[in-house]
């Protein structure tokens, strides 16, 4: 299966999101492969997961408060019912790899207060 690749977003601050949606993987038996800042405002994660927990994962992502965008949705969707029609043990054993990028408009917005000036 090929890797996922999924955008969401967050008004809330990287320290109080991130813990708990690194909790959330690995509840679900998610395996952080990689972690790294992008920007001052956009994280990515690099995860792997057994087909069978793909669910899990969808709702403890939903479930942290990140926002994800229709593309994120309809990937992690369809990933779901792949998942449904797989039934033996050794399909539902199969990795899959999913690459989140997470960006956090509250500093986006907050950014922009600062580095913007005063109106002229």
């Amino acid at each position: 299966m090929q890797p996922l690749d999924i955008q969401g977003f967050s008004y809330e601050e990287r320290q109080g999101l991130l813990p708990t949606l690194t909790d959330a993987f690995a509840d679900c038996g998610g395996w952080i492969l990689d972690r790294k800042t992008l920007s001052p405002t956009t994280m990515e994660f690099h995860i792997e997961i057994q087909l069978r927990a793909i669910i899990d994962l969808y709702a403890s992502i939903v479930s942290s408060g990140l926002e994800l965008t229709r593309s994120g949705h309809l990937a992690l969707t369809d990933v779901c019912m792949c998942r449904k029609h797989h039934t033996t043990a050794a399909d539902l054993g199969e990795i899959i790899s999913v690459r989140l990028e997470i960006s956090f408009l509250e500093e986006i917005t907050l950014y922009s207060l600062l580095m913007g000036g005063t109106p002229a």
